[in-house]
């Protein structure tokens, strides 16, 4: 099919129904499957069409990487269970004079801090803070929005992540840009447009010194953790494995917090921003995969038996299963979108109100549903940047000024805020991984905080297309 075809209203049929369907049966991974299964019907490839579209796309260079990085990171995870990192980590963190309050600010400072990574953050945030939280009675719903809140709109704000070198990469050959130079450098000036990202991540510790009061289901969720007890919702399934969560500490091993804790997460601090200084990719997977032969030696060498670290890999690798099955048939509904025509069917019905005074609201509006109805934000800034930021140009007459950075940074932060909220999102998984949240308890209750941003940046772009 076209890029530019689509199949007409039946086109958002699959993504709306997953969507319908998790937040009614609370089962992602039901909904998904469902939902891939009435869409190939829908395009007339018959029962032999979901195992295709598996097939198809599972078999690809991009999931076999996000396979395999969930897989490494969730054996890191393992060992530092196994070796009793995260508990000595959290001895560490309490001998600091903590309170509630402070617990929930070092979990979003942690989150800023690792910024390189949208896919590493939400789960090193999530699995290391989360016996601190639960001892201090913090819902697993909060930290999962911690988690998610300082993932992707940090990311999308730092000059020296991969998602500015894709977004900069998709505005080379648009209007006066002609080198990745000079692309880099609308990314830093759309910067200070991009509202949501900025709001997103200054709402999180805004809510959690109580500036901004609890609303919706995430305070019926901590009034349950904080006088219940309960981080979870009778009957919540935790999006990660018992093989995970249950792991104890291997006893009688001479192992410290300094080599089982913050020498691997260095590396994968190191390995990751040193590739992409030198090789302009952060190499995330290979980071982890580095960390995890680092942690094994470093154990055998501690005295825990060979056995015990092969069994313990696998455990962790059976932990993240539930979060690599939703995340295949996301990917593969994401594709059915793709042959579907979705986003291009979104895009033709919202064009005839894009005015220069509208541009960036509009833009963002747009790019907020695309990005909620497939659950991808890089796919979003591809099919949207070449045709917002174009129109743009056409608008300012080829000349690089406010509108068009408002533009870029509308698309952006759209981006993000779809995929922040949809039940579809990779990032969003993980965020429920980490946490060890129940996945659809977590996109309840951060959506109402989400939605408060968008609308307050929905309103402020209409206030900057209006004054440019």
């Amino acid at each position: 099919m076209d890029p530019q075809a689509h199949i007409g209203l039946l086109s958002i049929l699959p993504a709306t129904l997953a969507i319908i369907l998790a937040f009614i049966t609370r089962n992602t991974v039901f909904s998904l499957a469902v939902a891939c299964f009435v869409g190939v019907i829908t395009l007339g490839n018959g029962l032999m069409g979901f195992p295709t579209l598996l097939k198809e796309t599972l078999g690809t260079t991009s999931f076999s990487w996000i396979l395999l990085l969930e897989l490494f990171i969730g054996t890191v995870i393992a060992f530092f269970q196994r070796t009793g990192a995260i508990q000595n980590f959290t001895a560490w963190v309490e001998r600091r004079a903590l309170t509630r309050v402070r617990v929930q600010l070092i979990a979003w400072l942690m989150g800023m801090f690792v910024f390189f990574s949208d896919y590493f953050s939400p789960l090193f945030v999530g699995s290391t803070m989360r016996g601190l939280t639960d001892r201090y009675r913090v819902s697993r719903e909060k930290l999962a929005y911690i988690a998610d809140s300082t993932s992707a709109p940090v990311s999308v704000l730092i000059p020296i992540t991969g998602w500015a070198v894709f977004i900069s990469g998709l505005l080379i050959g648009m209007g006066p840009i002609e080198t990745a130079g000079q692309a880099m450098g609308v990314f830093l000036n759309a910067i200070p447009f991009n509202l949501y990202a900025w709001l997103s991540v200054l709402m999180v510790g805004l809510v959690i010194i109580g500036i901004i009061p609890l609303f919706g289901p995430m305070r019926q969720a901590e009034k349950r953790a904080q006088e219940e007890g309960k981080v979870l919702r009778d009957g919540a399934e935790p999006l990660v494995g018992e093989e995970l969560t249950e792991i104890p500490a291997y006893e009688g091993a001479r192992t410290g917090l300094l080599l089982n804790f913050f020498a691997p997460v260095m590396i994968v601090i190191g390995v990751a921003v040193g590739t992409f200084i030198v090789m302009g990719s952060a190499k995330t997977m290979e980071a982890f995969l580095a960390a995890a032969v680092f942690l094994g030696i470093v154990m055998r060498l501690q005295g825990i038996p060979f056995n015990d670290i092969m069994k313990t890999a696998i455990s962790g690798m059976k932990g993240v299963m539930p979060a690599i099955i939703i995340l295949a048939l996301a990917y593969s509904l994401n594709q059915l979108s793709k042959d579907m025509g979705t986003a291009s069917y979104i895009v033709e019905i919202s064009s005839g109100w894009l005015t220069p005074s509208l541009l960036p609201a509009m833009t963002f509006l747009i790019a907020a549903l695309v990005a909620f109805s497939t659950g991808s934000s890089w796919g979003t800034f591809a099919i949207m940047m070449p045709l917002a930021v174009p129109l743009a140009f056409n608008f300012s007459s080829d000349a690089l000024t406010p509108l068009i950075y408002a533009t870029v940074a509308a698309v952006a932060g759209g981006g993000v805020f779809g995929d922040h909220c949809s039940p579809l999102s990779d990032t969003s998984v993980l965020a429920s991984t980490g946490a060890a949240s129940d996945h659809i308890d977590h996109i309840k209750t951060q959506i109402p905080f989400a939605l408060a941003v968008a609308l307050f940046s929905l309103a402020a772009y209409l206030i900057i297309g209006l004054t440019l």
